[in-house]
């Protein structure tokens, strides 16, 4: 059964900050083969809130919950990942299902932006999101960005 937590940073003990950077850093770093600075000040930036997503004490997703104004002038979700042995689960779209109601009810009547990797379009615009931008590239890797309007 999945343990889901919604932590600001000071919330964090250090052996769950740990694997919330390695599990980013093992997905965004290593298995897309991707130098990029991962540690970026927003992690710990007011009001930010990280959605986690553990199974026996072990974390298998985790996403970025921000508001307003830090990573775009809306509020916004990012570093969304789920570790490559919960992929088979389909927990990608609950914990995309999960941020975007946690969004709504931190930040309510406000849309939420993203800056989706390009070939997940399909599986954002499944949550709601459409696309504002042509694709772009960001660290080497085509995005394109995303707003699910206020409901």
């Amino acid at each position: 059964m999945l343990d889901w937590q919604l932590l600001a940073f000071d919330e964090i003990d250090n052996h769950l900050l740990y694997q919330i950077l390695k599990l980013r850093v093992d997905v965004f770093v290593v298995e897309q083969d991707c130098a990029y600075p991962e540690l970026d000040n927003k992690d710990h930036a007011q009001g930010v809130k990280h959605l986690i997503a553990l199974q026996d004490n072990e974390v298998l997703a985790v996403a970025r919950l921000i508001p307003a104004g830090i990573s775009y002038p809306t509020v916004s979700i990012g570093r969304v990942v789920v570790s490559a042995t919960a992929r088979k689960l389909n927990l990608g779209h609950q914990l995309m299902e999960k941020a975007v109601t946690e969004c709504q009810r931190l930040w309510p009547n406000q849309a939420i932006e993203i800056g989706a990797q390009a070939h997940l379009q399909a599986f954002y615009q499944r949550h709601g999101f459409e696309a504002f931008s042509k694709p772009y590239l960001e660290d080497g890797i085509p995005h394109i960005d995303m707003r699910r309007e206020a409901i």
